[in-house]
């Protein structure tokens, strides 16, 4: 038989959740104000100035924290305080983003920053799950290689489209991949000796915002991520929506008001169909604007050189986005959107379409130019910034839990 936990067992679990609660609370304060004070610390975290200055000794030692080089001093007298900061000498974290036509492989820093990159092709169009894992983790040791052999990887994060089961590591399906219950945590972590956490790509780039871009400190935020998959993160407080099994976020069949292009759910004017990279590198060959249906910076190219037609084409897509925007922004009335998509990252005219979209077509009573913005992430980084956030997101949440898991892995 079982012996229950006596109280004392269950005194001492307890007692290590606040532990590891209260740490990353002092993380999270130093990534948003570091370098900043112990005291100012505890005013923002409503924890003892002893707990503050226990916690930032513990992280220090561990390698997370560091004394910053300069004193704070308070009205210009007293002693001076002695700020703490990022230590970002230590640590790196891994990230993989799969892609249909590529795999991204990355390192970050604890800032969100990226070291880091390179883009693997799949070859042949090949994706099966096995494959391309194993090219990912080839990629990532090189990048390891490459880097100050005294940094350690806290792990690493993959991020992709479909339903991603966080909890089981899963990718439960992408259909454009082929991929059906992929164990993708085990696989990776298989072949890279790391913790590997997965989620699906508009979760990881609402956490990475919300830890690192403009969504920070937001009570509540929607992510659109527009690629060749389509999908959405809601975020209230200090976490992502998942729902059961981590479906949340399908907006794949959202319909499309005139919509025409048949999806292979059997219906027309789904906003996967209608929107996707796919789509639009369609449309662009078919109507003479690039020399295959491959690549869509090639459409932008295309606008950026003054064909009328390639402007049309994403100007059309940016309001199609805004569409779906302006519905979701009825429902959850969050405090910002951000927008995940090609032409909007890099064209003023889309951005300024899709806002035009969602004016006219929201009841909520918000500041469209305000509320409707671009991703903060610099385009060439976003796909290393969704990888890398899904490990990076698990750092701040429990820094304690991380650092152990990361020695008890190089014993």
């Amino acid at each position: 038989m079982h012996s229950s936990p006596s109280g004392n067992q269950l005194e001492r679990v307890a007692d290590g959740a606040r532990r590891r609660t209260s740490a990353s609370a002092v993380m999270r304060t130093v990534l948003e104000d570091g370098p900043v004070a112990r005291s100012s610390i505890a005013r923002r975290t409503g924890l003892s100035p002893a707990s503050v200055t226990g916690h930032c000794a513990q992280l220090a030692r561990l390698g997370l924290l560091r004394e910053a080089p300069e004193a704070l001093r308070t009205n210009g007298v007293g002693r001076p305080h002695i700020p703490v900061d990022l230590d970002d000498s230590r640590f790196l974290a891994g990230g993989v983003h799969v892609a249909v036509p590529y795999t991204t492989v990355a390192l970050l820093g604890l800032r969100g920053q990226v070291v880091a990159q390179r883009r693997l092709t799949h070859r042949d169009g090949a994706t099966e799950p096995g494959r391309i894992l194993a090219r990912a983790a080839e990629g990532l040791g090189a990048l390891r290689a490459a880097q100050d052999p005294r940094a350690t990887l806290l792990g690493v994060g993959l991020a992709t489209g479909g339903w991603v089961d966080r909890a089981q590591g899963t990718v439960v399906e992408h259909p454009m991949l082929g991929w059906r219950d992929v164990a993708a945590s085990e696989l990776l972590g298989g072949l890279t000796g790391l913790p590997v956490h997965v989620d699906a790509h508009s979760r990881a780039l609402a956490n990475g915002e919300r830890l690192f871009g403009i969504t920070r400190g937001d009570r509540s935020s929607l992510h659109l991520f527009i690629g060749n998959v389509v999908d959405a993160a809601f975020a209230t407080g200090d976490g992502v929506h998942h729902g059961p099994r981590s479906q949340a976020g399908a907006i794949a069949h959202l319909p499309v008001e005139r919509g025409t292009v048949a999806c292979p759910c059997g219906r027309t004017g789904c906003l996967q169909a209608e929107v996707s990279e796919q789509t639009l590198c369609r449309r662009a060959y078919e109507a003479g604007i690039v020399p295959a249906p491959s690549d869509p910076l090639l459409v932008l190219a295309a606008a950026e050189a003054g064909d009328r037609r390639a402007v049309r084409l994403l100007l059309e897509r940016a309001r199609l986005v805004g569409r779906a925007a302006a519905l979701l922004l009825d429902v959850l009335n969050p405090d910002t959107v951000v927008i995940t998509e090609l032409g909007v990252i890099h064209r003023q005219d889309c951005l300024a379409a899709l806002r035009e979209e969602v004016a006219a077509r929201t009841s909520a009573v918000v500041d469209v130019e305000r509320t409707v913005v671009p991703t903060s992430f610099p385009a060439a980084e976003i796909l290393a910034v969704a990888g890398g956030s899904v490990v990076l997101d698990v750092l701040y949440r429990d820094p304690l839990g991380v650092l152990e898991s990361v020695t008890d892995d190089s014993r």
